[in-house]
């Protein structure tokens, strides 16, 4: 299972803080979502990760005003990261990410203004863009904006189970004291129906991505299912 996170300049943990924290709590690794291509690169990344046991992962997380800003942010970070998230939270932006074959990740749809439907849900599931569910208002908030935040969560999960829709769990953490061990995000799951089976499987998903995207960028890659290779002629 893995967790994605915001680490500095982004974020106030760095990435080998949050890896070594990710280690003890039981994740086989973490995406880092940056909002930049600054930073640590992947090939620190990777000497963090075999510090501490665990996979970390590039990721960008385009954040954008409107449609045209988050168009120029996936041209331009799409060839340069492994993960490629898009942050919604109107209903514009949710509505351009779900249609964007290129994004992967459409991060904390429920926030500031935007809302979720089914016309967006059923976009994601045909462009195959994952619809984050974010818990973290529900773990950092209290009173009514964490009540709303837990109705929201309930109906994205009815939407996102009746049609089907390919997602991604979090609890969003800008520091290693935020991030919370998997049977934590199991019990705020379950609070809104979620099975454990279910938020095991979208703490997956982002690792599951993340060995996707790799494999298409290798020199090997020419189709799913199809690679180049040598081959032995009978004699």
């Amino acid at each position: 299972m893995y967790e994605a996170v915001h680490a500095y300049p982004d974020g106030d943990s760095t990435a080998a803080r949050f890896a070594l924290t990710a280690s003890r709590r039981g994740f086989e690794g973490v995406v880092v979502r940056g909002r930049s291509a600054g930073g640590a690169g992947p090939t620190d990344y990777g000497r963090i990760g075999d510090a501490y046991g665990v996979n970390v992962v590039d990721g960008i997380e385009v954040v954008a005003e409107g449609r045209q800003e988050a168009s120029g942010g996936i041209g331009n970070y799409r060839p340069k990261c492994t993960l490629l998230l898009v942050r919604g939270g109107t209903n514009a932006l949710n509505r351009f990410a779900v249609e964007q074959e290129r994004v992967d990740v459409l991060t904390r749809p429920a926030a500031g203004e935007g809302s979720v439907n089914h016309v967006l849900v059923r976009a994601a599931r045909e462009n195959g863009v994952r619809v984050e569910f974010d818990f973290g208002p529900v773990l950092r908030r209290d009173g009514g904006p964490r009540v709303r935040a837990l109705q929201e969560l309930r109906t994205l999960r009815e939407l996102v189970e009746k049609y089907d829709a390919p997602y991604v769990v979090s609890a969003n953490p800008g520091s290693h004291l935020q991030l919370r061990a998997p049977r934590e995000l199991r019990a705020v799951g379950e609070a809104v129906g979620f099975s454990a089976e279910q938020i095991a499987a979208g703490l997956a998903e982002w690792g599951r991505l993340a060995a996707r995207n790799r494999e298409r960028s290798s020199e090997s890659f020419i189709a799913p299912g199809v690679k180049r290779g040598r081959y032995e002629e009978d004699d």
